[in-house]
C-alpha cells in the first residue's frame, strides 16, 4: 500500500491560520470580538460543534470533555489550540498551501483509493466532506474526487468553476496522478 498523508498533519496545514487566530485570541483578549465572529461564521458553515467547543475554551474549560461529540478532525483542532495555548511553538506553520504541497499527498490517496484500498478510500471521502463544507474551490474539489479516483483526467471538465487557485492545484493534482500511473 501507498503511504498515505498523516491525517493529522493535513488537517492542521489546512487549518494553521484558524488554529493561531484562535489562540492569539485567547492571548491577547481584544482580539475576542474578531474570534467570535469567525465562530458565528463557522456556525454558519456547519461548524456549530467545534464553535460550541472553542467557547467553552474561550471560558476557560481545558478538560477532554469539551472534545464531547467532536468529529476526528475536531478534535484534532481543538487538541492544536489547547497545545499551542501551553506551548505556541507547537502551533502548525501557517502559510497559504500552495497547489504542489499539497498535490503530492492527495494523489497518494487518490492512487491508492483507485487502485482498491478501502483505508484510503474511507481517509479520501471523509477530507472531501471537510471540502466540501468549506466552500469556494475546496469545495469543488472535494465534489470531483470521485471522479479523479474513478479515472476522470480532463482538465477541461474537472475544473469548471474554479478560481486560479483551484486550477493549479487540479494542474499539480494530475501531474502527480500521471507520475504515479507511470510507475
Amino acid at each position: 500500500m501507498a503511504r498515505l498523508p498523516d491525517a493529522v498533519e493535513q488537517v492542521l496545514r489546512l487549518h494553521a491560520a484558524f488554529i493561531h487566530g484562535v489562540v492569539n485570541a485567547l492571548r491577547d483578549r481584544s482580539q475576542l470580538p474578531q474570534l467570535h465572529e469567525h465562530l458565528k461564521a463557522a456556525e454558519e458553515a456547519g461548524w456549530a460543534k467545534l464553535s460550541a467547543a472553542i467557547r467553552q475554551i474561550i471560558d476557560g474549560k481545558r478538560g477532554d470533555d469539551i472534545k464531547l461529540g467532536l468529529d476526528e478532525e475536531d478534535r484534532i483542532l481543538v487538541d492544536a489550540i489547547l497545545r499551542g495555548l501551553d506551548n505556541p511553538a507547537t502551533l502548525p506553520p501557517v502559510g497559504q498551501p500552495d497547489g504542489a504541497a499539497a498535490a503530492p499527498g492527495l494523489a497518494a490517496m487518490i492512487h491508492a483509493a483507485g487502485s482498491g484500498d478501502a483505508k484510503a478510500f474511507a481517509a479520501l471521502a471523509n477530507m472531501a466532506e471537510q471540502m466540501m463544507k468549506a466552500g469556494g474551490d475546496m469545495a469543488r474539489m472535494g465534489g470531483i474526487m470521485r471522479r479523479l479516483v474513478d479515472g476522470e483526467r480532463d482538465l477541461d471538465k474537472l475544473c469548471r468553476g474554479m478560481g486560479p487557485l483551484g486550477r493549479e492545484l487540479l494542474v499539480n493534482l494530475l501531474e502527480e496522478l500521471a507520475k504515479l500511473r507511470s510507475h
